[in-house]
């Protein structure tokens, strides 16, 4: 949602469309994470959610998919980091997409499924496509720019 919103204050249509393209392929990760926590809770028993430490978000949610934080802190929309800025808001962008692959780089050390491991591999390498496309977008961004108003918005500053 953070691309796809961030999208309609980027003032080049190469940088909108690069927001609409992986803000949409953001969507299918979900998807992704979501089928997969489906499918490793679905069937759980009441031993394995108490001995597990599932049972805190068994209680709330029962096997319901309900995005959190590892730590249990819930996904709202504050995640979204929108400033208007194209600067500002491809950097977050940039520290958002390495934020997820160290995520993803965690998870790696400490799983061995194999029916786990092969799908977060794969949304890892598209974190690190992703950072670098970012990486572009900011330099279309900045090669746009008068060299006195980096910022864009506000030339009366740079003066």
């Amino acid at each position: 949602m953070r691309y796809l919103s961030q999208r309609y204050s980027m003032p080049d249509n190469k940088v909108t469309g690069l927001l609409t393209d992986i803000g949409t392929e953001e969507l299918a990760h979900l998807e992704i994470i979501a089928t997969m926590v489906h499918q490793l809770t679905r069937n759980l028993t009441p031993e394995q959610i108490m001995n597990s430490g599932f049972a805190p978000y068994y209680t709330d949610h029962t096997v319901g998919v309900w995005p959190q934080a590892a730590g249990g802190i819930p996904f709202n929309a504050c995640e979204f980091q929108v400033k208007g800025d194209p600067i500002c808001d491809l950097t977050e962008d940039l520290a958002a997409e390495q934020k997820a692959r160290v995520v993803y780089d965690n998870l790696l050390r400490v799983l061995d499924d194999p029916d786990v491991v092969a799908p977060l591999r794969f949304l890892r390498e598209r974190e690190i496509v992703h950072f670098q496309r970012f990486g572009e977008a900011l330099n279309i961004t900045q090669d746009k720019l008068d060299c006195k108003n980096l910022y864009a918005f506000n030339p009366a500053f740079d003066d």
